[in-house]
Parts: C-alpha cells; sequence; structure tokens
C-alpha cells in the first residue's frame, strides 16, 4: 500500500482543526494533550469541549459536568463569526446526543477532515462515564471517517465483536481491520497489538487498497503503562497529517512519539497516577513542519 496523503500543507499557512473532547483540570489526556501537540505541529486547535472534569477518569474522586446543552450555541457562535475549519478531530464524548453535534460540524464543514479517536475503553472495559447508548451512538461516526483510530476495546464495541484480548496474529489484524473498514472509514490505525515481544504494534489500512495490503509500525514496549497515551498518540498522529505528512508515516511518528513522552514521563512525580508527560518532546511535533 502506498501511503496515503490526506493534506497538503501549504508552509506560511496555519490549518484551523476543531478538537472535540473533554476538558480535565488534572492529568494530562483529551485537550490537554490534543491543545499543545497540534500546536506544536502548527496547528490553529479551537476546542469544543464535551464535558469538564476535575481530572481524569482514573484517579478515585472526580467531579464531571456533561456540556451537551450549550454545544449547539456554541457552534451557532462560530457561524456569525465565520469560523472556517481544515480538520475535526473528535474523541471523548459526554453524551450520545453529542455524536450529532459532530455530524453538524460534518456538515457545516464538508471540507474539512474526519479524524475519529472513537474514545470508549481500554484493556477490555468501557470507561466510567460511558453507556452503551453513547458506544452505539459512537458507532455512526465511523462512517466516512477519514482516519478511525480505534484501540481493540474500541474495535470490538464498534464492530460488535467479542474483546479478542491484545495478542493478535498477522491474520487476525487483517480480519480486524476489514471489519472496521466495513463500517465505513476511508482509513483504519488499529492500535495496542502486543504479542508479548517487547514491542506494541498499531497497523494502517485504506479502503482503497484494502486490509490485506495492511503496513505495520513497531515500538518498543516499556514496562509500565501511563494513562493519556492514547490521547497522545492521536493528538499525534493528526498533528502529522495536519503537517503534509502520509497517513502510514503520521501513525510511525505519532508512535514514536508517545513511547519517547513515556520514558520523559518516567522521571516525573506520580507519573503513574497524573498520566503522560510529553512537554519535553513537543519539538518532535515542531521538527514536522521543517
Amino acid at each position: 500500500m502506498s501511503d496515503v496523503k490526506l493534506y497538503d500543507r501549504n508552509p506560511a499557512y496555519i490549518p484551523r482543526v476543531a478538537a472535540v473532547h473533554d476538558m480535565c483540570g488534572y492529568g494530562k489526556c483529551s485537550l490537554t494533550a490534543a491543545i499543545p501537540i497540534l500546536s506544536a505541529a502548527g496547528c490553529d486547535v479551537c476546542p469544543v469541549p464535551t464535558g469538564l472534569f476535575s481530572s481524569h477518569t482514573k484517579y478515585p474522586v472526580f467531579t464531571f459536568h456533561d456540556t451537551t446543552e450549550i454545544l449547539n450555541g456554541y457552534l451557532d457562535a462560530w457561524g456569525k463569526i465565520g469560523v472556517g475549519l481544515d480538520g475535526v478531530y473528535s474523541g471523548f464524548l459526554g453524551s450520545a446526543d453529542q455524536v450529532a453535534v459532530i455530524q453538524r460540524l460534518y456538515h457545516e464543514y464538508p471540507g474539512a477532515l474526519r479524524l475519529v479517536d472513537p474514545v470508549m475503553g481500554d484493556g477490555g472495559q468501557m470507561y466510567p462515564t460511558y453507556t452503551d447508548e453513547l458506544c452505539e451512538a459512537m458507532g455512526a461516526l465511523a462512517d466516512g471517517a477519514d482516519v478511525l483510530m480505534p484501540n481493540l476495546t474500541e474495535a470490538s464495541i464498534l464492530t460488535g465483536r467479542d474483546y479478542p484480548g491484545q495478542n493478535l496474529d498477522d491474520a487476525e489484524v487483517t480480519d480486524w481491520l476489514d471489519a472496521l473498514l466495513k463500517l465505513g472509514a476511508r482509513n483504519v490505525v488499529l492500535k495496542g497489538i502486543d504479542r508479548g515481544d517487547g514491542f506494541l504494534r498499531n497497523y494502517v489500512a485504506s479502503a482503497e487498497t484494502g486490509a490485506e495490503h495492511k503496513q505495520e509500525h513497531a515500538h518498543e514496549k516499556l514496562p509500565y503503562m501511563i494513562h493519556g497515551t492514547g490521547d497522545a498518540f492521536a493528538s499525534a498522529l493528526c498533528g502529522a497529517v495536519m503537517a503534509g505528512k502520509g497517513l502510514s508515516e503520521a501513525a510511525a511518528i505519532a508512535g514514536e512519539f508517545v513511547r519517547d513522552a513515556m520514558v520523559s514521563t518516567r522521571n516525573q512525580p506520580d507519573f503513574e497516577e497524573r498520566g503522560v508527560s510529553f512537554e519535553l518532546n513537543l519539538g518532535a511535533m515542531t521538527a514536522l513542519l521543517h
């Protein structure tokens, strides 16, 4: 499969990307990942906050405020001042009704890239604030997505299959990619295959060439897990795409960005609770512009 280039970057132009995610006051994920990472890649990030959290949901105590009721007025105001968008990057949602808000963005900005991280769960479990209704609604975003970026938990929810665990062989990966492409996505990045050999693998497939022509990217697996790496990966991938890189190259860049950020994170206090610290690695995103 040749590398799929989704965005032709004019070096003098700053592309504008709506980041439809929640905001956490403490803990690195969602908008606190998307804003700095995409900004480092030379994007103008326009947040659409789907929920407000005091901290991420791995902490035993957190507050959550659903912002659904303000979002249509929020977008009405954007329309009145002539906001233009080159991409719509969506992640964590606060309610099933927010899917319609993203679809409204698609309708009002038909030329914008649709970059979908279907944030719903990990390790075979849904996140605490998610419901079956919300997961079902999330599936509507797969159809027509320029890039769909699920982990294996999210892939199982989207396709209605049993969670397979992380150890998939090559034929199984092709089968899962094929099932995800059949949902209507133009391109899929399947994250987090772990065969126990010291590497984590991500796979890229295009509807144009089929799942059998997938591309593999393997990255060193570090001996610890950190919250927020999925959001950092998706944000870095979107940043690389908007910097004009091909999708497969963008996936490779994002995987290495997360791996390097995890190394930096290991040196921070309370890193296992707080989540991924990527601030020292943002230069890698800025370098994409040169």
